[in-house]
């Protein structure tokens, strides 16, 4: 009780040291996707606002999606950028560099089709999937995207395609095995024959 008194007189709040631990953590770039203008018609005329979609991520593992709606374009990019730092996932990556194996994704009618590539391949996707990947920090993926052209949808079934990708240290420790036993190719026929 005699700390929350303390707080009130400094002029501080509840939640003050969470956004102070927000702004420590590590400076994250933002990409606009897509801005809508939507209009409303009142007596007096038609009123407008905006909604945008923003893709925001560290470029070393971590990505998230958000979306807000305004008046105003500033203030809806403000918003969905706030809330795309909120929605965060980890994505493991691959020599920080590609995906660990090949994925589907999928949200309403948008499928996407994610796989793995060799450097130098470069980032190989369209518009919404290709900022993703870009914040996400992947430097070599091939993906097609199949069915939905929606951006909402096709960063969503991106997202949902993300969330399954598993690194061989993930798949190790849920089977209780060392990295190298999952990662030991097997022996072809000859081999056992000599």
């Amino acid at each position: 009780m005699a700390e929350r008194e303390q707080r009130r007189d400094r002029g501080e709040r509840k939640g003050d040291d969470r956004r102070d631990r927000a702004e420590e953590t590590p400076e994250f770039a933002d990409r606009l996707v897509a801005i809508n203008r939507v209009s409303k018609t009142v007596k007096g005329g038609k009123r407008f606002g905006f909604a945008a979609l923003v893709v925001v991520g560290d470029q070393r593992g971590r990505v998230g999606f958000g979306k807000g709606k305004a008046k105003e374009v500033p203030e809806a990019i403000r918003k969905a950028t706030e809330q795309a730092k909120r929605q965060l996932i980890r994505v493991p990556l691959k020599d920080a560099r590609t995906l660990h194996h090949d994925m589907e994704g999928r949200h309403g009618a948008g499928k996407v089709v994610m796989r793995a590539a060799v450097a130098g391949t470069g980032i190989i996707a369209g518009g919404p999937m290709r900022a993703v990947f870009e914040m996400l920090g992947l430097q070599d993926v091939v993906a097609k995207s199949i069915g939905s052209q929606n951006p909402y949808n096709m960063i969503r079934a991106t997202i949902d395609g993300l969330t399954k990708e598993t690194s061989p240290r993930q798949v190790a420790a849920r089977r209780g095995k060392k990295v190298a036993e999952i990662l030991k190719k097997p022996e072809t026929a000859e081999a056992v024959e000599a």
